[in-house]
């Protein structure tokens, strides 16, 4: 009765909230901002981003292909819109942005406020594969995906890319705004270990050894794993099968089947991930978009072993937490289909989920720090998409790759959201002191925001105001922090009342000695007189 009590007293407080947060924060966006409570509750939440602007292919300057006057020149009917692009990725040494734009056969480069500063048709050099007779370039065909970094060997600002349709995973030296020296050509593996017979790889990350991790279609082995010499090394961070009812069934019939009645089950094998990025510490995520609980989305060390691995006790949740969301902007039920993943250069860990265009933002221990973005493929409105493709982020800054509109959504940080970053980084650092004036702005714009209360939970905890701890962890329902604080608020009383309780006890031993001492002369006394009596 109590619990139900505190939910309701919890819920009604997020509706309050709800209504009195500031009306600009939505003002803007096509969808009502959120995030889940302690019950895991979707609840109204200020807007931690808000979109500055959608960029096209006219903002970006394609038009700059069709001039003559032009060094980015190609031809007069060159195009000038994107076309189906699927992948993108930020240079954030350069500040600079890569565009696979699939369906247009090319890879477009631009700057920081993402205008054009070169494009790529092709390689030139040694390659037999797809060459344009009359420019000599092996020409790209599909690009699904690419990544760009400076090698450490060479110095060389070098580009890989997952040249779909020509069955190649592509590394070249990027010599000019236009043009591209092939360095190597990673293809299908001849080893008896690579079992598919087909090679057409969609996304690609490459780690400080020049090692490169190509995902490849049907294959759901994990990664195709590529030396930088271009010898094929193996697999890398397979998923597992999904532990269900069915599994453990066939599991269990395989052990009394026959070798007939085996031969025609059906084969349970790991679901393939859709996407990957690779954090300064050369660690690899990835996302898988089939919906599914076991390894949705993975933290991999260089061995390939997930550390966020639920089966040694961790518990990490990821997207809708109810699997299925209705959406009450477009009328739509959506079930999760995470598709892409990137770590911004500040360490916050941001998830694309497909189906409902929408971006979780968590931080370096994966708390959730807010969701924003929608699906929404017949409205024209800024900040819903129709084929959400790739996120990328620089600085605070989220962007949103749209393959169906053919533009990128730039997201900034509202002042709501500036303040939950910077509580984020002082608590993940450990300063939990110092992130309180933050937590405090967030709870003033969102008093149902859990983590605040937590955050100034720790910050009292760290400040020895153990009372005040208490309170907060109560508020936000953190049993185990609540422990804790419990645990150094009997701890410090008895430290500061030692002297009284000692006392106290010697009172109470004397006292209990004396009593007993009494007690032992009234039965003397007793006795006594009973045998004067006779």
């Amino acid at each position: 009765m109590k619990n139900s009590l505190k939910k309701l007293l919890a819920l009604s407080m997020a509706a309050v909230t709800a209504m009195t947060m500031s009306v600009t924060a939505f003002a803007d966006e096509p969808y009502n901002s959120y995030n889940y409570d302690t019950w895991e509750d979707a609840i109204p939440s200020q807007s931690g981003y808000r979109v500055e602007r959608t960029v096209t292919g006219e903002e970006m300057g394609l038009d700059r292909l069709t001039d003559p006057e032009d060094p980015l020149f190609v031809s007069e009917t060159a195009v000038t819109t994107l076309d189906g692009a699927m992948d993108f990725f930020v240079d954030d040494e350069r500040n600079e942005f890569w565009v696979a734009d699939s369906e247009n056969n090319r890879i477009l480069r631009l700057n920081e406020d993402l205008e054009i500063i070169g494009r790529y048709y092709g390689v030139s050099g040694d390659s037999e594969i797809n060459v344009d007779e009359t420019t000599g370039l092996s020409n790209f065909m599909n690009p699904y995906g690419l990544y760009v970094t400076t090698s450490p060997f060479t110095g060389d600002l070098t580009l890989y890319v997952a040249d779909y349709d020509n069955s190649r995973v592509v590394k070249a030296k990027v010599v000019s705004e236009t043009e591209c020296e092939l360095i190597h050509e990673y293809t299908r593996p001849e080893e008896a270990l690579y079992t598919s017979q087909t090679f057409n790889p969609t996304k690609i990350v490459v780690d400080q050894a020049e090692n490169v991790y190509a995902v490849v279609q049907s294959v759901n082995t994990g990664s195709v794993q590529f030396a930088r010499d271009g010898s094929f090394t193996g697999f890398y961070g397979a998923n597992r099968v999904e532990v269900t009812a069915a599994v453990i069934a066939q599991r269990l019939w395989r052990t009394i089947a026959s070798n007939e009645q085996i031969a025609g089950m059906t084969r349970n094998v790991p679901v393939e991930y859709a996407n990957f990025d690779i954090d300064e510490d050369g660690f690899i995520y990835t996302v898988t978009e089939v919906s599914t609980s076991t390894d949705a989305v993975k933290k991999l060390n260089p061995a390939g072993y997930n550390i966020w691995d639920n089966e040694v006790g961790n518990e990490y949740t990821f997207g809708d937490l109810s699997g299925n969301v209705w959406d009450s902007t477009t009328n739509t039920l959506h079930a999760t289909r995470l598709t892409d993943i990137v770590i911004g250069n500040n360490g916050l860990i941001n998830i694309l989920d497909y189906e409902t265009g929408r971006v979780f933002q968590y931080d370096r221990n994966c708390n959730l720090i807010c969701i924003f973005g929608t699906k929404n493929s017949t409205s024209d409105q800024r900040g819903s998409f129709s084929n959400p493709n790739a996120v990328e982020a620089l600085g605070n800054n989220i962007y949103v790759l749209d393959g169906g509109k053919n533009d990128i959504t730039v997201f900034t940080e509202t002042t709501f959201g500036s303040y939950v970053h910077s509580a984020f980084e002082y608590y993940d650092e450990g300063r939990y002191s110092d992130a309180k004036a933050d937590w405090e702005e967030v709870i003033k714009r969102d008093g149902n925001y859990t983590m605040a209360y937590i955050g100034l939970g720790r910050a009292a905890l760290n400040d020895g105001e153990y009372s005040e701890a208490l309170e907060y962890f109560e508020t936000a329902y953190d049993q185990d922090n609540y422990d804790k604080a419990f645990e150094y608020t009997r701890e410090e009383f008895l430290r500061e009342n030692f002297t009284i309780i000692i006392v106290i006890i010697l009172v109470l031993i004397i006292w209990f000695i004396v009593l007993k001492i009494i007690h032992k002369k009234g039965i003397y006394l007793i006795k006594k007189k009973a045998k004067e009596g006779k």
